[in-house]
């Protein structure tokens, strides 16, 4: 009934990869740049850049991204993706669009879906991400005499 902490493994204090979506980058936004962190982006505008997450990718039927290698738990596209895909599971829905490759445990894909680029499949995907995400805190005002 209780176990002992010896018994608990140790993934079982890691923190789990968030499956689900907590931020939008909306439609009619352009964003450059880089997201990274813990948490499920949903990209429904366009995007540019660099995506590192623990957690989930949506790329929606209106999203458009370009990255040179995206690392997520979980990746779902619907819109298009340019760029190499290093997941725990990635799916392409009937109105994906996916150019690059793909390193994967679990592909998944609808009829009509496209896919230009090789897929691997691994028994256990290394996403490369760091155990634990630092947070930048703000640094605080300074006071003006």
């Amino acid at each position: 009934m209780f176990k002992r902490k010896d018994d608990i493994p140790e993934s079982a204090s890691l923190p789990s990869p968030v499956t689900r979506v907590t931020s939008v980058l909306g439609s009619g936004i352009t964003w450059k740049g880089a997201i990274s962190g813990s948490g499920g982006v949903r990209v429904e505008g366009t995007f540019d850049g660099e995506i590192s997450l623990r957690g989930m990718l949506v790329v929606g039927e209106n999203g458009r991204v370009t990255c040179e290698h995206v690392r997520a738990h979980v990746v779902i596209v619907a819109g298009a993706l340019r760029g190499d895909i290093t997941a725990e599971k990635v799916e392409v829905r009937k109105t994906g669009r996916v150019w690059g490759d793909v390193v994967t445990a679990a592909f998944s894909t609808e009829e009509g879906a496209f896919l230009r680029g090789q897929i691997t499949m691994e028994d256990q995907v290394d996403l490369g991400l760091p155990t634990e995400i630092p947070i930048e805190e703000p640094e605080p005002p300074v006071a003006e005499d």
